[in-house]
């Protein structure tokens, strides 16, 4: 597949507002794997649609050698389609039950074309993305978010793609499937060009583009390679910025001194002349002179105070706006070994369900779950979807009442952050809800919490509505972390899902300044390994185990 390429020729691409995505972008991606990045908003899934055909561009061209597959964030499916006729082989299948029945029209043949073997291959497919249980007939309202997300590549690569778009792939699914997945991309063997923001996945790419103020950068190696790369061009446009900003000082303090220079000859060349009795039409000769000289030492410094300018304009346009979280958060301290909650033999109801009741049987068996919260602790629960991870932190939270068992809370907040980031008003503004979180602070210092928030000037007043996924989170952190009271212990539910690097960083930031427990919920090794958990719950076949680690669950 070394032929196997996707072209983009100086691409523009506006929104019907006019409002400018790409302008004048020319890349090209060959064969192997390429991770795009970018932050939210700067058009990773718009860029995707203009290759896969499903956007048009304004100018420009868009070039894909061989057959495209590709993989939405956003999977156009229905409760009522079967498994089959999403993976595109329902026909076929019914074709092939028609010939072996004897039917031998000639339209069963032509639907069947080479694929006498569909279905074996479709077993093969679904097998190796763990999906090997699921019947050809079964419904997708019967299934899971992680199952739809990885039936929905499987059925991609049943078209035996050259090349394969994939836009935030590993979304919804859990560590197992996500590790399946991570296998079968490895075995691709064409042009693969995804949008991240799982930085394992990431790091198994053979190349990174980077889609930056409208132009698309292609770094060798794996994320972490590109990271460390970045991190160096950082340094030394920092380098180069100081240097700049040393220079234009030096420029201008020249310039002065050679301005009082030229005043001071200018002041005693007048005296010396009208002391030497000289005419007035030489006298005015001479001064006229000494003045187009000082004009032209005075244009000449400055053009260089314009040249050192223009330097340092260059050097700050290399600096990367990185945006850091910087958090000091005493109040959320709590001491170790306090018991923050505690709970023995959990069980909840949930419809007909009931959630917890594990199937173990012999003497010494307890139905439902126990769990104990202490200290500071940095708790990750893990476990497959649909064990019951959310409901189990609206537990904690006092969200749900268990229908048996015994729960006990210490004094203190609670502060509960579910996938929908839902906490905050989205009629009113970030300083508003800010307010309203924490009204006795003075507003002076609300508004210098918000800045270190990135929320500086007029995008304190943004109504929340408004705001990017990332910049919800950090105003729902900020209303949290500075709420009064403090919180003790944070329920966090897939606090990375949709967030770009840049959000899962601040993020980062954030949860390293806490000082209190916390529990969350995700499935991304490389940002619990950054927050440095220090236990590690399962949930699974309605038990919950304490486990070593990631490589354990």
């Amino acid at each position: 597949m070394s032929g196997v390429s996707v072209v983009c020729s100086h691409l523009s691409f506006a929104w019907p507002d006019d409002t400018p995505v790409f302008q004048d972008l020319s890349f090209t991606v060959g064969p192997g794997r390429t991770g795009l990045v970018a932050p939210n908003g700067t058009g990773k899934s718009t860029l995707l649609k203009l290759i896969a055909g499903e956007l048009r561009p304004r100018t420009g061209s868009v070039s894909v050698a061989g057959t495209l597959g590709h993989l939405p964030q956003n999977l156009p499916l229905t409760g009522d389609l079967t498994v089959a006729e999403v993976l595109g082989v329902a026909a076929v299948i019914r074709a092939i039950d028609a010939v072996e029945s004897g039917d031998t029209d000639e339209k069963h043949f032509t639907t069947i074309g080479d694929d006498w073997d569909i279905e074996e291959r479709t077993r093969a497919q679904l097998d190796r993305l763990d999906l090997a249980d699921l019947s050809l007939d079964r419904t997708l309202n019967t299934l899971s978010g992680g199952q739809i997300v990885s039936l929905g590549l499987a059925a991609q690569l049943l078209k035996r793609p050259d090349v394969l778009l994939l836009d935030e792939p590993t979304n919804n699914l859990d560590l197992h499937a996500r590790h399946k997945l991570y296998d079968v991309l490895a075995d691709f063997p064409g042009c693969l060009l995804l949008v991240s923001h799982d930085r394992a996945l990431l790091d198994r790419m053979d190349r990174i583009a980077e889609l930056d103020r409208g132009e698309l950068r292609l770094h060798g190696g794996n994320f972490t390679i590109y990271e460390e790369a970045v991190r160096a061009e950082q340094e030394a446009a920092e380098r180069n910025v100081r240097n700049a900003e040393q220079e234009l000082k030096r420029e201008k303090r020249e310039m002065q001194q050679a301005r009082e220079r030229a005043e001071r000859r200018q002041s005693n060349a007048a005296r010396n002349l009208k002391n030497a009795g000289l005419p007035r039409i030489f006298a005015g000769t001479m001064k006229r002179g000494a003045q187009e000289a000082a004009g032209r030492a005075g244009q000449m410094h400055a053009g260089r105070v314009d040249e050192a300018r223009s330097r340092l304009d260059e050097a700050g346009r290399a600096l990367r706006d990185e945006q850091r979280i910087t958090l000091d958060l005493p109040d959320t301290t709590v001491p170790a070994g306090r018991t923050l909650f505690s709970g023995e033999q959990l069980q909840v109801r949930l419809g007909d369900n009931d959630l917890f009741a594990s199937s173990g049987t012999g003497p010494g068996h307890r139905t439902g779950i126990d769990l104990t919260i202490r200290g500071p602790e940095r708790i990750a629960l893990t476990g497959p979807n649909g064990a019951g991870k959310s409901t189990l932190l609206r537990l904690l939270n006092g969200d749900l009442t268990p229908r048996h068992g015994e729960i006990r809370r210490a004094d203190g907040r609670i502060a509960h952050l579910s996938q929908r980031l839902d906490l905050l008003d989205e009629d009113r503004t970030v300083a508003e809800n800010f307010a309203a979180y924490a009204p006795a602070r003075p507003e002076a210092e609300r508004m210098n919490i918000l800045a270190r928030f990135l929320f500086r000037g007029a995008r304190a007043h943004l109504p929340v509505g408004v705001l990017s996924g990332g910049e919800r989170l950090r105003a729902t952190l900020a209303c949290v972390l500075f709420a009064e009271p403090a919180p003790h212990l944070l329920l966090l539910d897939e606090p990375t899902n949709n967030l770009d690097l840049v959000s899962v960083g601040q993020l980062e930031s954030a949860l390293n300044a806490y000082r209190g427990a916390f529990v969350v919920v995700s499935h991304d090794e490389r940002f619990l390994d950054g927050i440095r958990v220090d236990r590690w719950l399962r949930l699974a076949g309605g038990e919950l185990t304490e486990t070593a680690g990631f490589g354990t669950n």
